[in-house]
């Protein structure tokens, strides 16, 4: 019998509920297919870093990859900055263990309430967001703080191999699922270095896979249609900041956040996924 050890991180507020109940699911899940599991929790998160002043512990990531998978619940707090839960847990997580598939399966199940005027059409969405770089590659820095003449900059980073294997992995998704097409998501009319690179290498990519049906459409363009009529998308890939973004449209007229679930996925498998 195939066992798995799983670390989770219940992390703050509601999350505690949601992975305890999650943790349930499983393990009925392994009594009916013929595995185990077993769980070690582990208290990080912002009361972590309220008594500690750390999200986690210094050997955070030395003990999670021992792992094979990570069960991560809602992190967050009201005296926490929201850039410090960020960077001081969920992106060292998802670098260190080469999680650069953010994969955000939506569905519209029977009963479940949506805003859409139209309830009867389906949705089935796969949403694949790059996770690693992008516009949070947390590049950049400030000069003259607090003063009048104070200067932020901050700079997305799209690599030939960051863009292309996430691009990839869409198109290999849909193509493996039997799904009709694949999304890009731009913004090249006004990010004339970044998303005009980007659209390339979709294009690119696109060519190897010609039985997929492909469209580019731009950020704005596309929240729009996801919520005027999101039964027309399938496999959707985009950025880090777009695919955050479209992502919680896709939730929202699904039911919203607490029935979407997000998968943190190094596909290598060298590294534990999280989840």
């Amino acid at each position: 019998m195939k066992a798995y050890r799983i670390a989770s991180i219940p992390g703050d507020g509601i999350g505690h509920e949601v992975v305890a109940e999650g943790v349930r699911v499983v393990a009925a899940a392994a009594r009916r297919f013929g595995f185990t599991c077993a769980f070690e929790e582990l208290p990080w998160g912002s009361q972590h870093y309220l008594e500690r002043g750390r999200m986690m512990p210094d050997d955070a990531l030395t003990r999670l990859s021992g792992f094979d998978a990570i069960y991560l619940g809602a992190v967050g707090h009201p005296k926490v900055p929201d850039h410090t839960t960020l960077n001081g847990l969920l992106l060292p997580i998802r670098r260190a263990f080469e999680q650069y598939a953010n994969v955000r399966p939506t569905v519209l199940f029977p009963g479940v309430a949506t805003p859409l005027a139209e309830k009867e059409k389906p949705i089935d969405i796969v949403l694949v967001r790059e996770n690693t770089e992008g516009e949070y590659a947390q590049v950049g820095g400030t000069v003259h703080g607090g003063t009048g003449n104070e200067v932020a900059v901050q700079t997305a980073v799209f690599t030939r191999l960051g863009t292309e294997r996430i691009i990839r992995f869409a198109f290999e998704l849909a193509q493996a699922e039997g799904r009709r097409s694949v999304t890009s998501i731009t913004k090249s009319n006004a990010q004339g270095h970044s998303m005009t690179f980007w659209d390339r290498v979709f294009r690119e990519v696109a060519a190897q896979f010609p039985k997929v049906e492909t469209a580019s459409i731009l950020v704005d363009a596309a929240a729009m249609e996801l919520i005027r009529r999101p039964w027309s998308f399938d496999v959707i890939v985009a950025s880090n900041l777009f695919g955050d973004i479209c992502s919680e449209i896709t939730a929202t007229v699904t039911g919203g956040l607490g029935l979407a679930p997000s998968a943190n996925l190094d596909p290598t498998r060298r590294h534990p996924s999280m989840f």
